[in-house]
């Protein structure tokens, strides 16, 4: 049985260690919101939704001085990642929650509202997955990249979350899951997730998705994303942006599957999103173990940006978005000043 990504109990926040995967499911306690920040840098939790959801949490745990304390959580949280916009997000969600409280003890309040952004998610994700599963044929043969399912989120999953739900829908299904350098996301937590569920998938090295491609097959790409911009500009973990440009030249569809939260309508586009750039010791380490020299040059971005020209739909808790993505506009209309 999949194990959730985070839970709350007894005053405190169990989050799933994905560093341990897949060779050991490890729960880490959460009792502080710094416990929580070091837990979304160390990449014990990731996953935009996952992390955003975390980040509800960790408020929680900060609330019990009060309403200041609550406020010095948002601040520490909201330093610990910056292209996921979930992130940012949840913690706007909950400052205004924090606002809206009487004086007294918010913890109670705050604790509600970030229970309501977990199961909000588990089913958003259920919504995307119906949307999602309606693309793909009876039969069909996907890549995905990075792990965009139940552990990346409050439940079921985006990316895998259209593949669940089509699976689920009686189609047939099967997934080559890149292994996602340099941390191998994909490797150690999309294919253990999708064989924990019964799902049929095969690894492959990042560099081997063209060639899968031109043997032919492949019905689709499908990829969950960290922040899309206004204009359908699409952040995702490193390596998506050379997928889609292979699926292109293929001729193969190329699917994002996000909550509106990963939208961030104030961005025109992709060029503004930020891209976190991780430690150079995430690629210096060996295979068969050991480092790399300490003299290498390394440059190591943990996200690149796909266009919105190469994306043939944004799949969301509220349908199906299609080029030229005028409908993100309609579902976040500007305020009237």
């Amino acid at each position: 049985m999949l194990p959730p990504a985070l839970y709350w109990q007894d005053n405190r926040l169990f989050i799933l260690d994905q560093r341990m995967l897949p060779g050991a499911v490890m729960f880490l306690q959460c009792r502080t919101y710094e416990d929580v920040a070091v837990a979304i840098e160390s990449l014990a939790v990731r996953g935009a939704p996952a992390i955003g959801i975390a980040a509800a949490f960790g408020i929680a745990l900060g609330a019990s001085p009060g309403r200041d304390e609550a406020r010095l959580a948002a601040a520490r949280l909201a330093l610990t990642r910056p292209t996921a916009v979930n992130l940012f997000w949840a913690l706007a969600r909950m400052e205004k929650k924090i606002a809206s409280l009487p004086d007294g003890n918010i913890f109670e309040g705050l604790l509600a509202e970030a229970e309501a952004i977990l199961e909000e998610d588990a089913a958003c994700n259920r919504a995307m997955g119906r949307a999602g599963a309606a693309l793909l044929p009876p039969d069909c043969t996907v890549i995905t990249h990075c792990n965009a399912g139940a552990l990346a989120t409050g439940g079921h999953g985006t990316a895998l979350g259209v593949i669940r739900s089509a699976r689920d829908e009686g189609k047939r299904v099967k997934v080559f899951s890149c292994e996602t350098r340099p941390v191998l996301q994909g490797a150690r937590l999309t294919v253990w997730e999708l064989m924990e569920d019964g799902i049929d998938v095969t690894l492959i090295c990042d560099n081997m998705a063209g060639a899968l491609m031109k043997k032919g097959g492949i019905d689709a790409v499908i990829v969950g994303a960290d922040r899309i911009a206004a204009n359908g500009d699409t952040a995702n973990k490193i390596g998506t942006y050379s997928l889609a440009v292979m699926a292109a030249r293929h001729n193969i569809p190329f699917y994002v599957a996000a909550p509106l939260s990963t939208i961030d309508p104030g961005l025109p586009s992709g060029d503004c999103i930020p891209i976190e750039e991780r430690r150079a010791e995430e690629l210096k380490r060996l295979p068969g173990g050991g480092m790399l020299p300490d003299d290498y040059k390394i440059w190591n971005p943990a996200f690149d940006v796909t266009e919105a020209e190469l994306i043939t739909a944004i799949i969301t808790e509220r349908g199906v978005l299609r080029p030229p993505f005028d409908e993100i506009n309609n579902l976040f209309p500007r305020e009237v000043e």
